[in-house]
C-alpha cells in the first residue's frame, strides 16, 4: 500500500490540493451511492416488486479507481457485479438500475436491454437504426452483458485485438470514428471463482501470444458463491498461478499487478500507471483485486451467513472498501466527520428518490392498462349479456392487485373471452379488440430483434443475379472462392480472414491459397487451435465494425466454439432490441467426407443454438460467395457451411463476383418435376438430384429444390408451392434423424400448412442416429445414398 502523505504529494504535483479533495470526495460519493443501490435494490427483491437480484457491494471502491481510468473509445467486456463501474463512467444512471431491476420494457427507461436482462447487465449502442456505424472513439462502449461466468472473456480478446488492427493495420485508418490509432484498452472484469473456466485460460494464453490491450480485472472476495477460493485456484491464487504468464524481457506475456480491494490510494497509483501502459505499448495485463468483501453474499437467493465463519464475517466487516476509504479521508485530513456524514445522507437519499421515480415509471403504464381493462369490464357489466360473477371476480381480482404485471391483465381478458366464446355483444367484441392490440404491443415488447430490421437487415440488401461471359471459364470450386476472396479484399479494408491454417497455406481446401502473401499477414492470418476464442476475436473485432471471416475448419469443431455464438452472438440483437449489431461470418465446412469428426452435419444443433444469426448452406461455392456478398452488405452475424466434397467439383465463373448476391431464405428449384417434392441442401442436394435422375427414367417426375439457408427459412413460402402441386414431399438432409429433417418437416407442415396438401405421408430421410463410420463405405451405411432416396420416393409413389 502506498504511504498516505507520498499519494498526496504525487496528486499534489498535477492539481492543487483542493481539487485532489473534491476529486477523492467525489469518489466516496459514488462509491457511498453504489452500496445504497444494493442494500435497497435487495430489499426490493426480497419484498417481491423484482424478481432477483446480484449486486456489486464490497467491489465499490475498486471500480471507482479503475473507471477513473476508462476513457472515451474504451470497450467494457463485463460481468454482472460491475454496477459502481457504470455509474462512476456514465454509462448507467442509479434510476436506469431500478429500472433495468423491475424489468421496465421501455428503452426510454431501461436502455440497456429494454427490460429483457436482469440487474446489471449493460450495454452501448454501436449501429444506428439506418445502418450505420456510432462514432465509437466519443462514448465509452459496453459490450452487452452476459450471465454465464467467464462468457465475457472470448469477446474481450476481440474487442482488444481490434485495437492492434487499428493501430498497425494502414488501410484502417480511414476509419477514424471507429478508433483513434488503437489507443483504446478493453477493460474485463471477472469473479476470482470464474477464473477456473476454461475460457479465461484461453482467452489470456491467446492474449498473452497476440499482446493486445486487454486489461482483466479479476475481484477476489475468497469465493465461488459458498465454495472457497482453495478449492478453486491452483495454490490459492490466480496471480500466483499466473505468473509463468508473467512478460519478461525479450518474451510475449502479460504484465501481472496485486493490489488490495479496500486500498484507494494504492488502487489509484497502480491502475493508472498498468493502465497508461497497456494504452501505450499493447501488452496485456492481470489486476489481481485482492480482499474484496461481500457484504450482502453472493445474491438475493441465498445467505452468505451459512457458508463463511464468524471471524470471516467480521473480517469483511473491519476490511469493507467503503469503511477503509472513510478511515482513509479522515486520517489525512481530506475532510471531517460531519461532510462525511452528509455525503453518506444524500447517497442513501438519492437511491430512494431513483428507486421512487423508476418504480413509478414502470408501474405507472400498467396501472393504466388495468384501468382500461376495468372499463371494458364494467361495460360488459352493464351491458348485461355476459356472466356477471365471473366479470366482477376477474376486475375485483385485478383492482385488488397492488403490484399488477401485464400478463395479469391480459389473463383476466382471456378469462372472460374464453368462457363467452358462444355470445355476441358490443362489449365482448371491444374487449377482444382490446385483447388482440395489447397482446399485438406486448409480443413486439418481448418477441421483436430476434433478427436486424431496417438497412441493418440481410434483407433489405439488393439481389443481383450472377452474370456469366459468352466464354464462361469453368473451374474448380476452391478457385471460385480463391478469386472471390481474393476480389474481396482488394475492394473492402473492413474484412479480415483468420483461422487455423488460413494465413500461410490458405485454408486446408485452398480458398485463401497465395491470399496472406498478397494482401498481408494482417488481414489474412493464421491463429493457435482454440476455436473458443477464434470466435471471440471476430465477436470483439464485428463489434467495433470491422467484418471478420472466421473459420471453424470442419463443422464438427464448431462444438468447441459454440456457446459464445450462441450465448453471445446469437442473442445479441434480442437482448439490447436491435441496440448492438455483430455482424461477423463464421466460415466452415462439412457434410460428407470421412471418419466420425470429419464428416458432421450436426444442423439441428446449430440451427436450435443459433436462433438469432442466420446459417447457410450453399451446394456450391458460387453459391458461397453471393451469400457472402449478401451478409457483407449488412450488418448480421451469419455461418456459412461449406460443402466438403465440392470444392474440385467444377463450376462456372461469374463476371461479377464480388457484386452479385443470394437472397437468404429463398430456396431454387434446380430441377422442376410434378409427382414428389424433394427438399435438401448442401451436398445431399447432390444426391437427391443423382436420385431424380434416376427415377426419371422410372418414370417419377421429382422436383428437387435447394433451401440454401436454413436460418431463415423460406420466407416465402415457395416450397408449399411446390408440394400444392406435386402432394408428396419428402426431406433428406444428413443430420441425425429428428435433426435438421425434422425442422425442415415442422416448417412445411405446420407453418407453412402442408399438411393439406398431402396425398400420402411426408416422410424424413436422414443419416443414421450414430457418427458416420470410416471410409467410403462407411459412408455409405452411415448417410443417405441415391439408392435409399430412390427406395424411398418409389415406396411414396405405390402408397
Amino acid at each position: 500500500m502506498i504511504e498516505n502523505n507520498e499519494l498526496t504529494m504525487n496528486m499534489d504535483s498535477r492539481l492543487s490540493f483542493e481539487e485532489f479533495r473534491k476529486e477523492v470526495l467525489n469518489d466516496y460519493r459514488l462509491a457511498c451511492e453504489s452500496r445504497e443501490v444494493s442494500l435497497l435494490a435487495r430489499k426490493e427483491v426480497l419484498t417481491g416488486k423484482a424478481k432477483f437480484g446480484i449486486f456489486g457491494d464490497g467491489k465499490e471502491v475498486a471500480q471507482v479507481a479503475m473507471a477513473k481510468y476508462f476513457l472515451p473509445g474504451d470497450f467494457r467486456s463485463g460481468y454482472y457485479r460491475d454496477q459502481t463501474f457504470a455509474f462512476a463512467s456514465g454509462i448507467a444512471t442509479i434510476e436506469q438500475f431500478f429500472s433495468q431491476l423491475y424489468a421496465d420494457p421501455d428503452p426510454a427507461n431501461e436502455p440497456f436491454s429494454a427490460g429483457r436482462q436482469m440487474n446489471a447487465h449493460f450495454a452501448t449502442p454501436n449501429v444506428t437504426a439506418d445502418g450505420n456505424w456510432r462514432d465509437l472513439t466519443q462514448t465509452k462502449n459496453t459490450a452487452a452483458d452476459m450471465a454465464p461466468t467467464a462468457a465475457q472473456m472470448p469477446r474481450a480478446l476481440g474487442l482488444a485485438f481490434a485495437s492492434k488492427l487499428f493501430r498497425e493495420v494502414e488501410v484502417l485508418k480511414e476509419f477514424s470514428h471507429l478508433s483513434q490509432n488503437g489507443n483504446e484498452i478493453c477493460f474485463a472484469t471477472i469473479g476470482d471463482a470464474s477464473t477456473s473456466e476454461g475460457h479465461f485460460w484461453e482467452t489470456m494464453n491467446a492474449a498473452g501470444v497476440l499482446q493486445v490491450p486487454l486489461a482483466v480485472f479479476v475481484w477476489d472476495d475468497g469465493y465461488g458463491i459458498s465454495v472457497p477460493r482453495k478449492y478453486q485456484t491452483t495454490k490459492g491464487s490466480i496471480s500466483t498461478v499466473m505468473e509463468g504468464f508473467r512478460k519478461q524481457e525479450d518474451t510475449n506475456g502479460f504484465d501481472i499487478y496485486n493490489v488490495k480491494g479496500w486500498d484507494y490510494a494504492g488502487m489509484c497509483e497502480v491502475f493508472e500507471n498498468g493502465l497508461r501502459k497497456v494504452r501505450e505499448t499493447h501488452i496485456p495485463a492481470l489486476f489481481h483485486v485482492e480482499e474484496i468483501t461481500q457484504p450482502q453474499g453472493h445474491s438475493t437467493s441465498g445467505s452468505h451467513e451459512r457458508y463463511k465463519s464468524k471471524d470471516r464475517l467480521a473480517w469483511e466487516k473491519d476490511y469493507d472498501c467503503n469503511h477503509k476509504m472513510r478511515e482513509w479521508i479522515l486520517e489525512n485530513a481530506l475532510s471531517d466527520e460531519g461532510t462525511l456524514q452528509e455525503i453518506e445522507a444524500r447517497a442513501k437519499a438519492l437511491a430512494h428518490e431513483s428507486r421512487k421515480n423508476a418504480w413509478e415509471k414502470y408501474i405507472t403504464p400498467i396501472k393504466q392498462q388495468v384501468q382500461t381493462m376495468v372499463a371494458h369490464g364494467k361495460a360488459l357489466l352493464d351491458e348485461g349479456v355476459a356472466d356477471a360473477t365471473l366479470v366482477s371476480h376477474n376486475i375485483q381480482e385485478l383492482q385488488a392487485n397492488r403490484e399488477p404485471l401485464r400478463r395479469d391483465i391480459l389473463k383476466a381478458a382471456t378469462n372472460i373471452l374464453f368462457r363467452h366464446k358462444a355470445v355476441q355483444s358490443a362489449g365482448l367484441q371491444a374487449l377482444q379488440q382490446y385483447y388482440d392490440q395489447q397482446l399485438a404491443q406486448e409480443k413486439d415488447t418481448y418477441n421483436s430483434y430476434l433478427y436486424a430490421t431496417g438497412p441493418n437487415s440481410v434483407h433489405n440488401v439488393p439481389v443481383v443475379a450472377a452474370t456469366y461471359a459468352a466464354e464462361t471459364p469453368t473451374v474448380n470450386g476452391y478457385e471460385v472462392l480463391n478469386k472471390y476472396f481474393d476480389q474481396l479484399f482488394a475492394e473492402n479494408s473492413k474484412v479480415f480472414a483468420f483461422g487455423e491454417d488460413v494465413g500461410k497455406i490458405g485454408d486446408v481446401n485452398q480458398g485463401f491459397a497465395g491470399l496472406q502473401q498478397k494482401h498481408g499477414k494482417q488481414r489474412i492470418f493464421d491463429t493457435g487451435i482454440r476455436e473458443l476464442t477464434i470466435m471471440g476475436q471476430a465477436i470483439g473485432m464485428a463489434l467495433r465494425g470491422l467484418k471478420p471471416i472466421a473459420e471453424i475448419q470442419y463443422v464438427d469443431y464448431m462444438l468447441y466454439g459454440l456457446q459464445p455464438l450462441s450465448d453471445d452472438v446469437a442473442s445479441l440483437q434480442y437482448r439490447t432490441k436491435g441496440m448492438q449489431a455483430c455482424p461477423l461470418i463464421v466460415r466452415t465446412r462439412g457434410h460428407r467426407l470421412e471418419g466420425i469428426w470429419h464428416s458432421g452435419s450436426p444442423m439441428g444443433m446449430i440451427i436450435h443454438s443459433l436462433r438469432g444469426m442466420h446459417v447457410c448452406v450453399p451446394r456450391n461455392m458460387v453459391q458461397a460467395a453471393g451469400m457472402y456478398n449478401t451478409l457483407l452488405q449488412a450488418n448480421e452475424p451469419a455461418l456459412v457451411i461449406e460443402s466438403l466434397n465440392g470444392y474440385r467439383l467444377k463450376e462456372h465463373l461469374p463476371e461479377n463476383l464480388t457484386s452479385f448476391t443470394v437472397p437468404l431464405g429463398v430456396p431454387e428449384v434446380v430441377r422442376a418435376g410434378t409427382d414428389i417434392t424433394l427438399v435438401s441442401y448442401g451436398s445431399t442436394l447432390r444426391i437427391v438430384e443423382e436420385a431424380a435422375h434416376t427415377l426419371e427414367e422410372l418414370g417419377i417426375s421429382c422436383e428437387v429444390i435447394d433451401v440454401q439457408t436454413l436460418l431463415p427459412f423460406d420466407i416465402n413460402h415457395s416450397i408449399v408451392e411446390s408440394l400444392k402441386k406435386t402432394n408428396r414431399i419428402l426431406f433428406v438432409d444428413e443430420d441425425v434423424p429428428g435433426g435438421g429433417t425434422a425442422y425442415m418437416y415442422q416448417q412445411v407442415m405446420e407453418l407453412q400448412g402442408g399438411y393439406r396438401f398431402l396425398d400420402v405421408a411426408p416422410r424424413t430421410l436422414s443419416a443414421q442416429a450414430h457418427r458416420p463410420a470410416y471410409g467410403s463405405d462407411g459412408d455409405y451405411f452411415s448417410k443417405p445414398n441415391t439408392e435409399d432416396v430412390v427406395k424411398v420416393v418409389m415406396a411414396m409413389m405405390e402408397e
